[in-house]
């Protein structure tokens, strides 16, 4: 059988033959240019057209298998007449040159098309006056670097680094940040999307400079934090996913937060879930809070309170520079600053500069005019109230948070729809500290500065307050299931609290008292905050309800009830002189007692209740040795002391460590930072629950 063959011509075609069929395919001519170009020899037919080669395949598959002519004819056919007769599926197979050349005119039209895209894109932004087309960041890239993550993600499961991660989705953080640092708003938001009052004329003066130049990075995002439709879902990216944390042991750890400790917050307020998953679903902030929080008070779970505290701490690194956030990120910064000591003050105030910028200091307002929608904004930035205050009083410093109309009227928030008893004892706080406050406006924050006597007759003002008060709200609180009566003790506990930091201002500046320069009105204040003192104590002594909460309760009452032991030992020790109403075996008597009931509490080491227990008993056998001096046989006799055999007297050990040889002419008052308790026995290193012990302290590190 004859072979089929091709023939070749070097002649340019005449017109007519320039429609060719689809087998035809386009080529440079390259005489055209000058340049001699050979084609290598295929199977095919070379007709050139218009200067360009034209080839055309004569034959079909099934003819070449059969080894017989094709008739595949000119003109646009596509099958031979011998594949339409037999019902064969005439393909023509192109050659290597022929598909690149396909290419090459799919590109050409793909590159003009892109060009007349880029044009029109263009021409809108510079009408909409919107930054180039440039400044937008490329969705293929944003895909790149997520699909890079999972790969690192996966990577750091089987290995275990979860540092290398942290390290990159930082650099995620910061590159996005750079990225969009002065790029203008994409597009003018939906009607009524934006907030309430920024069309008004008279508006915040950043709200004008962001009108004029739409630089997103004028405002934060008050919408929350937004999620991108081709992100992992958040469980699938936080520290219990990787493995630092077993699901079994998280999951153990929030039934234990919910039922107990977010019972202390003032009757679970701070957590709207029920269940894990869905808060991994809302924050990896609340997730690592509650966590850390929770491993902090339970015995044998330091090194799982580490590593929970290493990734709340990298957490709210990174939230420091976000401009998206969310009500349970802001709750996850709260139940950090209620108990974990070291970070208290930072986290408080972060949270309070957060919650501004989602506008929740205005959401009493709108909730009062009956929006639902802003009623839980409301009920955390009382929340947030409470909180700042807490660490404003135990650190000496003013509040971030003013007494504005929605913190002066905020029992108009309790006749709302959807107030709970929990509201109701949050509402307690809220009142009591605004009376503290006053108190701070009107004496100021000096701790030198002392009270005048006209002076002394607005603490009997304030005292009244502060009766009010207890009256008010004491009965309004009912029981707990999880935690008993201890709302109602609680204020009976707090009012103490206020009483001792507003009457021991009589004794503020003083270095020394004596019987003859001190007035019967400056004692009867003084006696009255010992009294209040006292009454703390024994509080937490007798009541069981309340020394069963010590294991649970916010920071801030372990630092008023050790405020009372203080204040109680220095001025026994200090102002004899003076004949207050003391009695130096009660205050001994006493104090022995918190400390045991501190040393006795069921939590981890890192705890700040061991602390406080070690820091009384070295305080309490420094004071007995110098003070045993001044006692006669018989009160040395009823505080455990004997007389050796030498005749001198004798102290029994009570592990005082070494000898501080601390200066205990300052008291603390009302008003002082935690050096109230004197930086040789609780510094503010003190309050670091990192550290292994409560003498770390180095000046100036906080």
């Amino acid at each position: 059988m004859k072979r089929a063959h091709y023939d070749i011509s070097d002649r340019v075609p005449s017109p007519q033959m320039q429609d060719g069929s689809d087998h035809m395919i386009d080529t440079s001519n390259g005489a055209t240019r000058g340049v001699s170009k050979r084609l290598p020899k295929v199977s095919k037919k070379i007709q050139a057209s218009n200067s360009e080669y034209q080839l055309r395949a004569v034959s079909g598959t099934e003819c070449q298998r059969r080894k017989i002519k094709c008739d595949l004819k000119e003109g646009g056919e596509t099958i031979c007449s011998r594949c339409r007769k037999r019902g064969f599926q005439c393909v023509v197979n192109k050659n290597l040159q022929s598909i690149l050349e396909d290419d090459g005119e799919w590109k050409a039209r793909m590159e003009y098309t892109s060009g007349q895209l880029r044009t029109a894109v263009s021409e809108i932004l510079s009408n909409l006056a919107l930054p180039a087309l440039e400044t937008f960041t490329s969705i293929v890239q944003d895909q790149s670097s997520q699909q890079s993550y999972s790969v690192n993600r996966q990577e750091d499961l089987h290995s275990g680094m979860r540092a290398s991660a942290r390290s990159q989705e930082q650099e995620r953080r910061t590159s996005q940040s750079a990225t969009m640092a002065m790029t203008r708003e994409n597009s003018q938001e939906r009607p009524g999307f934006e907030e309430a009052g920024n069309d008004t004329l008279i508006a915040a003066p950043m709200g004008s400079l962001y009108e004029v130049t739409k630089l997103r990075n004028l405002r934060s995002n008050p919408h929350g934090y937004f999620q991108q439709s081709t992100a992992a879902p958040l469980e699938d990216k936080d520290f219990i996913s990787s493995g630092e944390i077993g699901l079994a042991e998280a999951e153990e750890m929030f039934q234990i937060f919910e039922r107990s400790l977010n019972q202390y917050l003032w009757g679970g307020i701070v957590l709207l879930h029920k269940d894990l998953l869905s808060v991994r679903r809302s924050s990896s902030l609340l997730l690592a809070a509650i966590l850390t929080v929770t491993a902090l008070h339970i015995p044998g779970k330091t090194s799982t309170f580490d590593v929970c505290y290493a990734e709340f701490l990298d957490l709210v690194s990174a939230s420091m520079m976000d401009r998206y956030h969310t009500l349970d990120g802001i709750r996850g910064l709260c139940i950090g600053a209620f108990w974990l000591s070291d970070v208290s003050w930072k986290l408080s105030g972060h949270a309070v500069r957060i919650a501004t910028e989602l506008n929740l200091h205005r959401s009493y307002a709108r909730a009062i005019k009956g929006s639902q929608e802003h009623f839980e904004g409301a009920r955390l930035w009382y929340l947030l109230y409470v909180c700042d205050h807490h660490f404003s009083i135990a650190y000496g410093r003013p509040p971030v948070i003013q007494d504005d109309a929605s913190i002066v009227q905020h029992e108009k928030f309790l006749q709302l729809p959807g107030a709970t008893q929990a509201d109701f004892r949050l509402h307690s706080q809220v009142a009591i500290f605004i009376i503290l406050t006053q108190i701070y406006n009107a004496f100021g924050p000096e701790v030198e500065a002392k009270l005048e006597e006209n002076d002394l007759g607005r603490l009997r003002q304030w005292n009244i307050e502060i009766d009010r008060w207890r009256v008010r709200w004491e009965p309004q609180l009912a029981p707990n299931t999880h935690i008993s009566s201890y709302p109602s003790k609680g204020v009976n506990l707090h009012y103490h609290f206020a009483k001792l930091q507003l009457n021991s201002l009589s004794l503020r500046g003083f270095e020394q008292l004596s019987s003859q320069n001190i007035s019967a009105g400056r004692r009867e204040h003084a006696n009255l905050a010992i009294s209040c003192a006292m009454s703390i104590l024994q509080l937490v002594i007798d009541e069981p309800d309340i020394r069963d909460a010590l294991i649970g309760v916010p920071l801030y009452l372990h630092t008023m009830i050790t405020y009372a032991a203080v204040f109680l030992l220095k001025v026994q020790q200090q102002w004899k002189a003076a004949r207050l109403g003391t009695d130096s075996v009660l205050i001994r008597e006493s104090v022995e007692h918190i400390i045991t009931i501190f040393s006795k509490e069921g939590a981890s080491e890192r705890h700040l209740s061991y602390h406080i227990a070690r820091g009384l008993r070295r305080m309490l056998g420094r004071l007995s040795r110098e003070g045993l001096a001044d006692l006669n046989p018989q009160e040395r006799a009823a505080l455990g002391y004997f007389d050796q055999s030498n005749g001198t007297n004798g102290i029994q050990d009570v592990n005082v460590g070494q000898d501080f040889g601390a200066n205990y002419v300052s008291l603390p008052l009302y008003g002082d930072s935690p050096e109230m308790f004197d930086e040789n026995f609780f510094p503010i290193g003190f309050f670091d629950v990192t550290n292994a012990g409560p003498w770390q302290w180095q000046p100036g590190t906080m």
